[in-house]
Order: C-alpha cells, then sequence, then structure tokens
C-alpha cells in the first residue's frame, strides 16, 4: 500500500500544472500541491527507494516519478547523474503526462 500512496504523492507534484483546471476541487488539489512540493526532492528519494523495494509497474512508475522529481540533484550522482539528468530533461515535457499516468496507476493499486 505504501508504493501506491507514494506514487500518488509524486503524480500529484507532477501534474500540478494540470490541477486547476478539475472542475470543483481543482483549487484544493493545487494548493495540497504546492504545499506537497516543497519536499520535492524528499519525495523523489522516497519514491525511488519504495519503487526498487516494491517492483512491479507500481514501482517502475514509482521509479520513474521519482526521477523526475530530484532532477536538481542527479548531476551530483558519481559516474551516471550528468547521463540521468540529461534523459531527465529530455522527458521533462512528459512531466504532466507522466503525473497523471502515476496517480492513476497508484489509485488503481489502492483498488
Amino acid at each position: 500500500m505504501i508504493v501506491e500512496i507514494t506514487t500518488i504523492v509524486a503524480g500529484l507534484i507532477l501534474a500540478s500544472g494540470l490541477l486547476p483546471n478539475i472542475i470543483a476541487v481543482g483549487k484544493s488539489f493545487e494548493k495540497v500541491a504546492k504545499w506537497i512540493g516543497r519536499f520535492q526532492t524528499i519525495i523523489g528519494v522516497i519514491a525511488i527507494v519504495v519503487g526498487i523495494l516494491y517492483f512491479g509497474l507500481q514501482g517502475i512508475v514509482s521509479i520513474v516519478a521519482g526521477f523526475f522529481l530530484i532532477m536538481g540533484i542527479l548531476p551530483s550522482i558519481p559516474a551516471v547523474g550528468k547521463d540521468l539528468a540529461k534523459v531527465v530533461k529530455w522527458l521533462g515535457g512528459f512531466q504532466t503526462i507522466i503525473g497523471v499516468i502515476a496517480m492513476v496507476i497508484g489509485i488503481w493499486g489502492l483498488l
């Protein structure tokens, strides 16, 4: 259950630009996402660790979302950090889509 919750939280942060468009609850989701967004790097690291521990479809989505969230510290990883940062920056245009997918996969896992 922890991988699902982690994936939902990571997806919420990644899709924060899309949240105001949700009728009736969009503004509330946006406020929550902005507040949680302050802890983006910590949540990203947790998402990667949880994704590795609970490997599967939700684990993979959690790992991908985690890499997007820790984009700022990726270059500091020895040997592979710069390459990972390039890949994540290249995929940066899909951040919102990956956030929505992460939320859907996380909610699907809870059901």
